[in-house]
């Protein structure tokens, strides 16, 4: 675990993009190391233009959340309105849309971090209702990740892919107080 006091977590801006693009780089290539291509591909998010395209858009949005630990970043978080491919909410929620840390910082509790600061987040608007969406692997690991913060799962949801196998995702909450 990091001790909390050396991780930080500041709001991002358009200068980000090239960091958002690095982390999303390093997660999938982590995974295609492991097999896991089935998540996000085994191609950099670096080269993919609707990859760049999506960074660019969150580090010019209002949502973006970088933690940083000795002034380097391990992990992003992007938070706004639900995407289009999951259920619509049933009520105001607050939305985390990218979970992404440096795997160099795997156990150190950046991700349960992020995620604590979006429900801060989500709290500070008067919001009860945080969601997201992951994707569903055979041994739904991440699902379990999200449980171990607090989350519940949802709606499961299938995204049909042009020229590749369809993803699926579960959708997870967390109630807020």
């Amino acid at each position: 675990m990091t001790d909390q006091s050396s991780l930080t977590i500041r709001p991002g801006g358009p200068g980000d993009a090239p960091t958002l693009l690095r982390l999303l780089d390093s997660a999938t290539a982590w995974l295609a190391e492991r097999g896991r291509t089935d998540q996000w591909g085994a191609e950099p998010a670096s080269i993919d233009p609707r990859r760049i395209a999506q960074a660019d858009a969150w580090a010019a949005g209002d949502g973006l959340y970088l933690a940083e630990i000795d002034a380097t970043v391990v992990g992003a978080l992007v938070v706004g309105a639900a995407t289009d491919y999951v259920p619509p909410p049933t009520e105001p929620e607050l939305y985390v849309n990218l979970l992404v840390t440096d795997r160099a910082y795997a156990g150190r509790g950046v991700g349960a971090r992020l995620l604590e600061y979006a429900a801060e987040r989500a709290r500070e608007r008067g919001v009860g209702l945080l969601r997201v969406d992951c994707f569903r692997s055979p041994d739904q690991a991440l699902v379990r990740f999200y449980e171990s913060c607090g989350f519940t799962a949802t709606e499961t949801f299938i995204v049909e892919r042009t020229g590749r196998e369809p993803w699926t995702g579960q959708v997870l909450e967390r109630r807020i107080g």
